[in-house]
């Protein structure tokens, strides 16, 4: 295959250059912000060599100079996707999300250039019609799966279907990354300060200390609410004040909805483009086209399932409802249950019940103790080995490596 002719590449960029760190992990380090943007623009160039060489080989196709050589193009936008995206989903900030933003219909615009490339795809074709007699099972898996990401990829759209499907999934990945944006800034942006010593007095130590640290993180006084799952999900359950319960219920369940950011346009463009593509593609919904590479095959095997498990637990659930709501009753509560009152009573069920409740269970759930449970099972499972090491970089001071032994 000849060589491609590659674009000058910094090595001063951190992103860019070779990596000599144990494992060859990334030098969190001597990364900067600064340095995603140009790392990727330079990792898109490197990718359209790579395709070019592919494209341009005057060989005839063959599983190595095609579909192996696709499958191995990439490995430096791939190694520095890996490290971004990560990170910002993991630890984000305004300046990752404006990175993210700009660079995001760049690698969909790669990404059709390449699905959509027809001297491309006719190589790939022919070497799926033509696999020749010594491919391993791994190496017909790869044939398949790399044929059938160039179908549905739109390799086999007219000309005008091909602009079409550049169009929409353009659209679609911006919308798609708007939508992520605008959800986690809708759920940061609620809080609830609480100053009266007498609302949280019932809750538990553990759930109190969380709430007294998110209000000093915030410069604030007392106890801070907030709809992040360690802070909404106690509360909920421990606390017995339906008004602010409610208002936190209604809060966490219309996020997005309406005000600065608003998802509500974004999911019916998001729904409509779906659909969009899935029609360009000859499917009849973008269920239809998304399923047809999973497990379960088809919408109808999905519905019949959901079906079933809704047949099998109703009666069950129904039953638990009422078991509750007469408990509450006995309490002194009056009036249907709402959905900001069952986390509470059920808890406040179960401890008269079976004398057991979420806080005595608590340690045995501490961090360190479900690390050791999750390592103890894979050793068990699968042979693994995993020690906590000191000498890699990692991407925040409180996150944890470990190395992986088999």
């Amino acid at each position: 295959m000849p060589v491609p002719q590659l674009p000058e590449i910094d090595t001063n960029n951190p992103l860019l250059a070779e990596w000599d760190t144990p494992h060859a992990t990334p030098p969190f380090d001597k990364i900067s912000i600064s340095d995603y943007e140009p790392a990727f623009e330079t990792a898109i160039a490197v990718s359209r060599a790579e395709i070019d060489a592919i494209v341009n080989n005057p060989a005839k196709p063959t599983f190595a100079n095609t579909i192996y050589a696709l499958e191995l193009q990439g490995s430096l936008l791939d190694r520095i996707g890996g490290v971004f995206f990560n990170i910002n989903e993991a630890n984000t900030s305004d300046e990752l999300q404006a990175i993210a933003i700009e660079i995001q219909p760049k690698l969909t615009a790669l990404s059709n250039d390449v699905s959509l490339n027809p001297e491309l795809f006719k190589r790939v074709k022919y070497v799926y019609e033509n696999p020749g007699l010594f491919l391993s099972k791994e190496d017909k898996k790869l044939l398949e799966d790399t044929y059938k990401g160039f179908v549905r990829g739109g390799a086999n759209l007219s000309e005008q279907d091909k602009e079409l499907y550049r169009q929409y999934t353009g659209e679609l990945s911006g919308l798609t990354l708007k939508f992520g944006q605008n959800s986690l800034a809708a759920t940061n942006a609620f809080s609830y300060n609480i100053t009266d010593a007498k609302l949280v007095e019932e809750l538990p130590d553990f759930v109190k200390e969380g709430l007294a640290m998110e209000a000093k993180a915030r410069g604030q006084k007392g106890w801070t609410v907030t709809l992040k799952a360690p802070s909404y999900g106690p509360f909920m359950t421990y606390s017995s004040q339906r008004d602010l319960k409610e208002q936190l219920y209604k809060a966490y369940n219309t996020r997005a909805k309406g005000g600065e950011f608003d998802n509500m346009e974004n999911i019916r463009k998001i729904a409509n483009l779906r659909l969009q593509i899935a029609n360009l593609l000859g499917y009849e919904t973008y269920a239809d086209y998304v399923l047809e590479d999973r497990m379960a095959e088809s919408r109808s095997t999905v519905n019949n399932f959901l079906d079933e498990l809704c047949d099998a637990t109703m009666g069950y659930a129904k039953k638990d409802v009422a078991t509750v709501t007469e408990f509450a009753h006995s309490l002194g509560f009056e009036g249907d249950l709402m959905p900001w009152d069952w986390g509470y009573y059920n808890e406040k069920y179960k401890e008269a019940k079976y004398s057991i409740n979420d806080e005595q269970i608590k340690p045995y759930l501490e961090l360190s103790k479900v690390k050791e449970a999750v390592f103890m099972l894979a050793g068990k499972l699968y042979g693994l080995t995993f020690t906590q090491v000191d000498n890699i970089d990692t991407y925040h001071p409180e996150a944890t490596v470990y190395e992986v032994n088999d």
